[in-house]
């Protein structure tokens, strides 16, 4: 009798949290399934998951690399090899991903881990971050997208939080609960966007589309004159900004 060792490292924690709260089959309900494919759309997505979870980025076509040596059946599901997650497979994933409709998705998932987790959401916190990229990221000015579901984004230049004003990038809002910091929704926006205009337009969406009566905290981007206007129906927490006289003289 013979024994072979396999690694899962940190990612037999994650892929139990995912198996929890039922993310593959979330996600091959709503893409579906082949019969003659080797992995399902969920599977793909579980790989990837566990895969972003790792210290290095690598191109697609490396990905399958990333289980060799690793438990890739007890993590996945019996059956399935490294060479499944080649990057034909995952980019046809993707752009089913996308088709569908990523917030969709995404708050399909949040829906489910709520009701399993038992997170409360009588809170919620919103902030928005930037990822910078390397590459041109060409953007047709003149094409119209206003008609074109889902909306493209433009990835392009602007204030660069992470000091790198010479890389393009892409904004990202993202609301957690304050009850373990669950992600609850998330929408991505074009790069040269300011938090300023996108934090209201996000409360908005946030209450319409999951339909939470929850606080909503933000930092002092929100506080301007025209969202207090507009902030009706809505409850928010946030800060007067020191660029205020009054408030710059309360905190000196």
């Amino acid at each position: 009798m013979s024994a072979e060792v396999s690694n899962i490292d940190h990612l037999g924690l994650v892929a139990g949290i995912i198996d929890e709260i039922g993310i593959e089959q979330k996600i091959n309900q709503l893409l579906g399934e082949e019969v003659s494919e080797k992995i399902t759309g969920g599977q793909a997505v579980k790989g990837m998951l566990l895969n972003g979870l790792k210290l290095a980025s690598s191109p697609l076509y490396l990905f399958s690399k990333f289980f060799e040596g690793k438990a890739i059946e007890h993590l996945i599901g019996k059956g399935v090899k490294t060479e499944y997650f080649n990057d034909d497979k995952l980019g046809r994933v993707l752009d089913q991903l996308y088709r569908r409709g990523l917030n969709e998705i995404f708050m399909s998932v949040v829906l489910e881990a709520v009701k399993i987790l038992r997170n409360e959401t009588n809170t919620v916190h919103l902030d928005s971050t930037s990822f910078h990229v390397h590459g041109d990221y060409h953007t047709d000015e003149d094409e119209s997208t206003e008609d074109i579901e889902p909306k493209t984004i433009k990835i392009t230049y602007e204030y660069s939080r992470d000091k790198r004003p010479d890389l393009k990038q892409f904004m990202m809002d993202l609301m957690c609960t304050n009850d373990g910091n669950l992600p609850l929704w998330m929408r991505i926006w074009s790069g040269n966007e300011s938090d300023q205009k996108q934090f209201l337009q996000a409360m908005k969406d946030f209450k319409n589309q999951l339909n939470f009566d929850s606080l909503m905290v933000a930092d002092s981007a929100l506080s301007t004159q025209e969202n207090l206007q507009l902030l009706t129906n809505i409850k928010w927490l946030s800060r007067v900004p020191v660029r205020i006289k009054a408030a710059h003289k309360l905190v000196q």
